[in-house]
């Protein structure tokens, strides 16, 4: 069962997925006039919330000028955990069937394992304006799900399912407290649940072109002296032609071989 090697990216597809959906985010300034005076895109990294923490307060002193402090405002985004899905589990010995690499080819591959994602997007800021676009720009696409769309094999473009993101919460933190001079972290904390099958290797197999069916007697006709049950016909069906593909029209060509009478 291990021993055969498969990689389909299915954790990685993930990753890349949920991050697009926050990588193009947009933050704008405004003078007291109303007019846009600055139009800021908020990067976005793979990252723990802890590191982006203690990075921001490292250098948390205002007065130390000669230290550049990681500029907000930025989002990061981290996998939690995972956790088996029963309720999505089909049957463990189903299995899909696809035409090959080939035209003499079958692929074939079980039924995927369901596991959900525990994802958390953070936002840290400065101000809390800035917080606030940030957030009022992805709330409403999660109405709690969103679904995209993955492809699970590189090598069936084809083969496509859906993707479901649920936003399961939300919760705010704001250190205020502290001397004046001490920088302000905002950090929103976003909890996302993402579908997602893992899927074993593809077994590779020829297509079935020829069936063969022998029926055999379990009583000896009289005159017969074989010490084995007896061979009364072979049925033979082949495709028509031979060479047919997986989207060819075709017919059948059947034989039938009578060996016995079995009316004996």
């Amino acid at each position: 069962m291990l021993n055969e090697y498969f990689y389909h990216e299915r954790i990685r597809k993930s990753v890349a997925m949920f991050g697009s959906l926050f990588n193009n985010i947009y933050i704008l300034h405004k003078n007291s006039a109303g007019a846009v005076i600055n139009t800021k895109k908020v990067p976005l990294s793979y990252a723990p919330k802890s590191k982006f923490l203690e990075r921001i307060r490292e250098h948390a002193d205002l007065d130390e000028s000669n230290k550049v402090a990681l500029k907000l405002p930025r989002m990061s985004f981290e996998i939690l955990a995972y956790t088996y899905a029963p309720e999505r589990q089909l049957s463990k010995i189903g299995q899909f069937n696809r035409v090959g690499l080939t035209d003499s080819d079958r692929a074939k591959f079980y039924a995927p394992v369901p596991y959900n994602l525990s994802m958390q997007l953070n936002i840290f800021c400065k101000v809390q304006d800035d917080a606030l676009q940030i957030v009022e720009q992805i709330l409403p696409f999660f109405n709690p799900q969103y679904t995209l769309t993955i492809k699970p094999f590189s090598a069936y473009a084809d083969i496509i399912e859906d993707c479901p993101i649920t936003l399961s919460g939300m919760s705010y933190s704001d250190d205020y407290e502290g001397a004046m001079d001490a920088r302000r972290t905002i950090v929103y904390q976003l909890d996302f649940e993402m579908e997602a099958n893992f899927y074993s290797g593809i077994a590779n197999t020829q297509i079935i072109r020829k069936i063969e069916t022998e029926q055999y007697l379990m009583d000896i006709p009289n005159g017969l002296t074989a010490d084995s049950d007896a061979k009364v016909s072979t049925l033979t069906v082949l495709p028509n032609p031979l060479n047919v593909t997986a989207d060819s029209d075709f017919g059948f060509t059947t034989t039938l071989i009578q060996h016995v009478d079995s009316s004996q």
